[in-house]
């Protein structure tokens, strides 16, 4: 993995969500069988086919990656968070993929002190863990302690993620300034012309959920309006966006344009807000204990496996309603 280089799209020409072995399903369905195409094993998978895997330009093969989001160290100033996250490491350590990515919160409350906590355990991974601050992150200690620039680019071969933050710590919404969407803008045509795919990353959904979701998201005039308009005109690179901050397992939309968009799991703690019974647009995977997500793109597929963290129950109950986590 190195830095700067090569974007990635996928899929077909509208994109499917697939989550059981014979149906696709459409924005208010919900399963957890196992997916065509998906390997078999006892984690609730998901797939999707994002129309820029069927971009003929790009060369590649099979990427392995894992994403993790929502560590929160020092929550409730307890030391279960950093256990959690010990946890999480020893089994990241022999997971497949060449690189994991930390979607943010990294710490809980802008407990600052936390992160050379969070960076020990980190480095005994052994291997690379991009990570961008959560609206719990102090960008500037954020940055210091963790020798991460805030928006960057990270290449995995044929893909690039660019990592954006978007998230401030007096707000659950996001905010993408006119300097970010330019750069943003840059780096897509950038990847155009070395023929990458891409996948953004930012803390905070840019999709208006609204009831019974969170409604936390990227507004129309905080920068939601100009990035939907950026990547529709660069649609045929554009992989997926990717997100932390809803602590509701994986939970996703796909009804902007045929851009996907997911939101992943704590791996401190989630809840099943019942949105499939409540008839909430998009899919939400009825699987809520503490996990990460094991994702494969191969055969013009992004394969996604939710892997709880051992047998271990959740940190805070279901029902948790007075402390939140973002």
């Amino acid at each position: 993995m190195t830095k700067h280089g090569g974007t990635k799209h996928s899929g077909t020409e509208h994109g499917e969500l697939r989550t059981s072995a014979t149906t696709t399903l459409d924005r208010r369905q919900f399963s957890s069988a196992i997916v065509a195409g998906c390997a078999a094993s006892a984690m609730s998978n998901v797939c999707l086919t994002p129309r820029a895997l069927s971009a003929s330009d790009v060369a590649r093969g099979p990427l392995r990656f894992v994403v993790v989001s929502d560590t929160h160290l020092g929550y409730r100033d307890q030391t279960a968070a950093v256990e959690r996250w010990q946890k999480t490491a020893d089994e990241l350590a022999d997971a497949p993929g060449d690189l994991i990515l930390h979607l943010g919160d990294v710490v809980d409350g802008g407990r600052s002190e936390l992160y050379p906590t969070f960076r020990e355990i980190r480095d005994a991974i052994g291997k690379p863990v991009p990570a961008i601050p959560g609206n719990h992150d102090e960008p500037e200690a954020f940055a210091r302690e963790l020798a991460e620039p805030i928006d960057r680019v990270v290449e995995l071969e044929w893909l690039r993620f660019l990592l954006l933050n978007n998230a401030r710590r007096d707000s659950h919404d996001g905010f993408i300034s006119a300097g970010q969407l330019e750069w943003l803008a840059r780096e897509l045509e950038f990847a155009g012309r070395a023929k990458r795919l891409v996948a953004v990353a930012m803390h905070v959904p840019a999709h208006a959920n609204k009831h019974p979701d969170r409604g936390w998201y990227v507004k129309p005039d905080q920068g939601q309006r100009a990035l939907y308009d950026l990547l529709e005109q660069h649609r045929d690179r554009v992989l997926m966006l990717m997100h932390g901050h809803f602590h509701n397992g994986i939970r996703g939309w796909q009804d902007h344009g045929l851009v996907h968009e997911v939101t992943f799991p704590s791996v401190l703690y989630n809840q099943d807000r019942r949105l499939e019974m409540q008839q909430a647009p998009g899919y939400n995977l009825p699987e809520f204990r503490p996990g990460y997500t094991q994702i494969e793109v191969a055969n013009g597929e992004i394969r996604m496996q939710y892997k709880p963290i051992g047998n271990d129950p959740p940190v805070a109950p279901k029902n948790l309603k007075s402390a939140l986590l973002s």
